[in-house]
């Protein structure tokens, strides 16, 4: 999979060199926004970092998802904006295209710790406006295809053969589809939010689409197939409502015998399931087909209002120097493709993880755009319309088209 395991062996001395200055007569206040809770890694680095005692004080805020984008861009307006804050990576251009982020392009180049070759791809490149870096990214993640091995046992599948094709996945679905046992083939999250896009997208840049020509031939057979899916109660109807935490937990109830998720799962997965499980690639087109997944999670990013830019982006130099060990206290996949990620002892996770790892190589951002929320919503608007019959996937996905170039001008 090309996981390298090439940090720097003197990232622990250097990180004490870096950041273990001597304490001013007056340290530098600098303020951090994020939706991190207690056991999320934004509060505990702050703790470490301040434990440092090396002349600069990181104070925090938790927000709500809900509530990032207006009371971050309201704070900025205001003159009141935090120095740093955690931004969903669809929304960093938003900021990003209106001056509100700091271009970092120049820290960036200079910096022992921050290295733009050690991250993945998708990741670094919703960072990037305008041919500037604007961010660093926290974590990320990706979605892949969990299945129910005793059920692919039992409706005689081969448990070590998981489809890897669209086709192969409905005829999977059709077989382990059992409503005398409120069993769905799969479950997914086709919800009308940024879950669905979330979702979806993937499989319309797998069909040679892309949010700028989100109509293609290959974007539509992808729509068409999920309704495929949904017209054959081959997936749950309420797919169109819930979210992905509550289509895996569908999954791990055994009321589904396949779930598309993420890494987010994985202890969840080990605690609640009560089967043998596996996980695998998202399904191509067809056999050969680029491969594409979702790319989720958040970037770090430097108000431009800041009055001490050096300060704050030494603190996300603190924040990415402590990558290594994202997993293993928080349980979140760095950004990063040089960071190997240690064995758990969990075989069903450990094995799951090496997948993940693999489709991370394939994620692609949502964006970048300043109007990711309008062009989404374009997409989510489609996806409902195509499933719930008031269009035929062509239909609704030539008026998204439509929209989004309105939006894109």
């Amino acid at each position: 999979m090309g996981i390298k395991t090439t940090l720097l062996a003197g990232l622990l001395a250097g990180t004490v060199s870096a950041f273990a200055l001597p304490a001013l007569a007056e340290d530098v206040t600098i303020t951090v926004w994020s939706l991190d809770k207690d056991t999320q890694p934004a509060p505990n680095l702050i703790k470490d970092f301040n434990a440092l005692n090396n002349g600069i004080k990181v104070e925090y805020r938790l927000l709500q998802f809900d509530d990032v984008v207006s009371e971050a861009m309201r704070a900025f307006s205001t003159g009141q904006a935090p120095d740093i804050i955690a931004v969903d990576n669809p929304e960093h251009a938003l900021f990003a295209s209106r001056g509100a982020f700091l271009d970092l392009t120049s820290r960036i180049q200079t910096s022992s710790v921050i290295k733009p070759d050690n991250y993945f791809p998708g990741p670094l490149k919703s960072t990037i406006w305008d041919g500037k870096n604007y961010g660093v990214p926290k974590a990320t993640n990706t979605i892949a295809l969990y299945y129910n091995k005793d059920m692919f046992k039992a409706k005689g599948l081969d448990p070590n053969a998981p489809p890897q094709t669209w086709d192969e996945l409905v005829e999977a679905a059709r077989k382990l589809t059992d409503p005398a046992k409120n069993v769905y083939g799969l479950a997914f999250s086709a919800k009308g939010n940024e879950e669905g896009t979330f979702q979806f997208l993937p499989w319309a840049q797998m069909g040679g689409g892309s949010y700028q020509h989100i109509n293609t031939p290959g974007a539509v057979k992808a729509l068409q197939t999920w309704k495929t899916i949904l017209d054959e109660k081959l997936a749950s109807p309420d797919t169109l409502t819930r979210g992905q935490w509550d289509s895996t937990g569908t999954f791990n109830s055994g009321n589904a015998a396949m779930a598309i998720s993420g890494p987010w799962e994985l202890d969840r997965m080990v605690q609640e399931a009560k089967f043998d499980w596996g996980v695998t690639l998202l399904p191509v087109p067809e056999k050969g087909a680029p491969r594409s997944s979702a790319m989720g999670d958040f970037n770090w990013a430097v108000f431009s209002s800041t009055k001490h830019p050096d300060e704050a982006f030494k603190v996300i130099e603190y924040f990415a120097s402590q990558d290594d060990k994202m997993f293993e206290r928080f349980g979140q996949l760095p950004a990063r493709k040089d960071i190997e990620i240690k064995p758990t002892g969990n075989a069903h996770k450990d094995a799951a993880l090496k997948v993940f790892l693999e489709q991370l190589q394939y994620a692609q951002p949502r964006g970048p755009h300043p109007a990711w929320p309008k062009i989404s919503k374009a997409i989510q608007d489609a996806i409902q319309a195509a499933l719930t019959g008031q269009m035929s996937p062509q239909e609704a996905l030539d008026q998204a088209a439509k929209k989004i170039q309105a939006v894109l001008g």
